[in-house]
């Protein structure tokens, strides 16, 4: 028998770790493995890692290393940036602003601080997961604390207008925070274009280890911390740095930046070739997410009269790895929040699927996948038909 090719398109999810990533981390669990709170020789060699590997992540976003905070990964930083601002301008106002499209990092951060009293404004997105800058003006108030708009989603791959909302709230006394989890490392990003206050980082989406992330916070920008402990990070993120993981984090920020603009044109091709052949050999396919304003790596497309967990089932049969928008739970369909916000019939939303490309995607993996989504697009339709004329309903 034949073995299955394995593609792995699911790089939004997480990304491998790059070989040279791994290299540069091995030392810091063998031999370099001192604290970097230690003053004798071992803790000053870790010191000096941290140092440098944090001028790596900076340099990536065009901010300084001393504006760099290493956390546990991007849902500790976006805790960190909402929780941390509200509470630290508290005295000012309790009114936060978010979209209807966040990472669930922001989003349930916010839940809690509603029941901790702040109120707080879900923006709506238009069709395409856009968020109008007009809205976010007409939503200050004068309590207004802290604007929350990720810069590329995560499912959509829809890139948000950060630089035109900044300036929206320039002026204001409103802090203005990103999450540019899926962005950074993929198209060139820098804090100052952007006018973001803060902004989160993640290792693990760049082809660095999980467990690390890092949130951005510009010079002068006051923020309480949301862990205690000892004095690490500048008393801003407390508890012993995970050395290895932060080293292969600089790593991984030095690769993206010598490969990020190759990778970029590389990824849209590959990301146009398969939605030309995934739309165009199957009826009643749509794109979702903006057409021009969107990430080269991900394509987000629902399938007409199916579920969409168990095209991924059946393409992970065949070896190829995507993930849902929604989840099918016993005789009903859990259809993701964001692919809810954009408004789409919900015969079609539930067959909403995401592709996410990485570095070692060829075409040759793009016409397989192609190939098999036909095929398994074309068998799932006429196990709905034939459950349809039994009267059966059931997630297929």
């Amino acid at each position: 028998m034949d073995e299955i090719k394995y593609i792995y398109l699911d790089h939004s999810a997480t990304t491998p770790v790059h070989p040279e990533v791994m290299e540069a981390m091995l030392p810091f669990f063998r031999e370099s493995y001192g604290n970097p709170s230690s003053i004798h020789a071992a803790g000053r060699k870790a010191r000096e890692a941290l140092a440098e590997a944090r001028e790596k992540v900076a340099t990536l976003i065009g901010a300084s290393p001393e504006e760099i905070i290493f956390t546990s990964g991007g849902t500790e930083a976006d805790n960190l940036a909402v929780r941390g601002i509200a509470y630290a301008r508290e005295h000012k106002g309790n009114h936060i602003i978010t979209t209807a499209v966040e990472h669930h990092a922001v989003l349930n951060t916010c839940t809690y601080l509603e029941g901790k009293g702040f109120e707080v404004t879900y923006l709506s997105v238009d069709r395409d997961g856009l968020i109008d800058p007009d809205d976010v003006a007409r939503a200050i108030t004068e309590r207004t604390v802290l604007v929350s708009v990720m810069h590329g989603n995560n499912e959509i791959g829809t890139i948000e207008p950060i630089a035109e909302i900044a300036t929206v709230l320039r002026d204001r006394d409103v802090i203005f925070h990103t999450d540019a989890v899926q962005t950074v490392g993929k198209i060139p990003v820098d804090v100052n274009v952007l006018g973001v206050d803060l902004m989160t980082l993640s290792g693990h989406k760049i082809y660095g280890p999980k467990g690390i992330g890092a949130l951005y916070l510009r010079k002068g920008t006051k923020i309480v911390p949301t862990l205690y402990g000892g004095h690490q990070e500048r008393g801003l993120r407390h508890g012993t740095e995970n050395v290895a993981a932060v080293v292969g984090f600089g790593k991984a920020c030095e690769v993206a930046a010598r490969e990020d603009v190759s990778q970029m044109e590389t990824l849209k091709g590959l990301r146009d070739h398969l939605a030309t052949r995934v739309t165009g050999e199957s009826e009643d396919v749509y794109r979702n997410g903006h057409q021009v304003r969107r990430l080269p790596h991900i394509l987000n497309v629902s399938f007409e009269g199916i579920e969409a967990e168990s095209i991924v089932r059946e393409l992970d049969k065949k070896g190829i790895a995507i993930s849902a928008g929604s989840a099918c739970t016993s005789d009903s369909v859990e259809i993701s929040h964001v692919i809810t916000a954009l408004a789409i019939p919900r015969h079609i939303a539930k067959g909403s699927v995401r592709f996410s490309l990485g570095r070692d995607t060829t075409v040759e993996d793009i016409d397989y996948t192609a190939d098999m989504v036909a095929e398994v697009v074309a068998k799932l339709r006429g196990i709905a038909e034939l459950e349809a004329s039994l009267g059966r309903r059931g997630c297929v």
